[in-house]
């Protein structure tokens, strides 16, 4: 979800591409849906509602976006908007200090995740899958070696080699990286 064809796609959508708008629901739909169900906690009912609200006032004010590279937090407005506006709907309360607090640190994690997710998109398939396997999935190298047909051994170094290329593809997007106790680096 790099800015670039995030650009691309809004430029389809202004020029009326109903595939792309299609894409563009499809790129953000579980983000969206995170937000409000994740971080703001809205109940079933309420989340449909404000994700419908959502996709109907992106549509509807794409042509007001300013920067179509900042798609992404333009669309993590939106739904904070929506999410607060049903919350106020339902006659929950809002507790002031400490919902927005939360609401940027689940934001935050979410983006963040969609940016790892992302760049892991762009990692060979044989370092999406060893990557995936064991963090997403939490497989043993034991179980990895043996669903690949490799060595048990050799799975940390893959890993190990597989981590350092999504590091490459993370650091050209802004991320820093700084040092672990165990000696590696992670991005931050």
């Amino acid at each position: 979800m790099d800015a670039a064809s995030d650009a691309e796609l809004v430029a389809r959508c202004r020029e009326g591409d109903q595939g792309a708008w299609g894409m563009l629901v499809d790129r953000y739909a579980r983000y969206v849906h995170a937000i409000l169900v994740r971080v703001y906690r809205l109940d079933p009912e309420d989340a449909e509602d404000a994700f419908q609200e959502v996709f109907a006032r992106v549509f509807e004010r794409l042509e007001t976006l300013r920067d179509s590279r900042a798609l992404r937090p333009w669309i993590a407005q939106t739904a904070r908007n929506c999410a607060v506006d049903a919350l106020r709907r339902s006659g929950r309360e809002l507790a002031v200090g400490t919902v927005p607090d939360e609401a940027d640190e689940g934001l935050d994690r979410l983006d963040e995740a969609l940016t790892v997710h992302s760049a892991l998109a762009r990692l060979s398939p044989d370092c999406h899958e060893i990557l995936d396997r064991f963090f997403c999935r939490d497989e043993s190298y034991r179980t990895i070696g043996a669903e690949l047909e490799l060595p048990a051994g050799t799975i940390a170094s893959r890993i190990a080699r597989c981590l350092t290329r999504l590091r490459e593809v993370l650091e050209p997007a802004g991320r820093k990286t700084e040092s672990t106790a165990s000696g590696g680096q992670v991005g931050t």
